[in-house]
């Protein structure tokens, strides 16, 4: 997708040095560009009878709801720690800059039968992968991105773990 592509801004040394971080802000600024992005993303996964949207806080809630909605799904919000307000599961996360974990309430699937996980940005597939361990494994359908850094090996990762569908609609080698 090159109008998207072109649109995204490298940022050199963001969060920490050594980072080239792609801000994918412009993108969603633009109203024709964000009606492309999620038309083109939800077009993809039309007809796997998905009925639950699972989404990374907090850039992937951007995309996650909206895709949600255009696939007539619930969206279920994974979320930083201490964000949620019942019982939540956790789930550590190792990112290429830092340490975290992500959490979800522990009756966010009990209705689910066909989960797709949506995310901004897929790199070392950390967080994607402790997304994945959140939900009964049975259930997933599929990783949805709107970017891929292919270098960092993020899909191979998943792949490790799973054999499950990844679609990305901007990759970079």
């Amino acid at each position: 997708m090159k109008e998207i592509e072109c649109e995204i801004i490298e940022v050199q040394d963001y969060p920490i040095p050594g980072i080239l971080f792609k801000d994918l802000t412009p993108v969603w600024k633009s109203q024709d560009l964000f009606n492309i992005l999620i038309d083109k993303m939800t077009e993809i996964w039309v007809g796997c009878e998905i009925d639950t949207v699972a989404s990374i806080e907090s850039r992937g809630f951007i995309v996650g709801a909206p895709i949600a909605y255009k696939l007539n799904a619930g969206f279920v919000p994974l979320r930083k720690p201490n964000k949620l307000p019942r019982e939540v599961y956790s789930q550590a996360v190792s990112l290429e800059y830092g340490e975290t974990e992500i959490q979800v309430h522990k009756d966010a699937f009990q209705e689910s039968k066909k989960v797709l996980i949506i995310d901004d940005l897929l790199a070392t597939g950390g967080t994607a992968i402790a997304a994945f361990k959140l939900i009964p494994e049975d259930l997933v359908v599929g990783f949805g991105f709107m970017v891929e850094l292919g270098g960092l090996n993020g899909r191979k990762k998943i792949e490790e773990i799973s054999d499950v569908r990844i679609e990305s609609l901007v990759i970079y080698d």
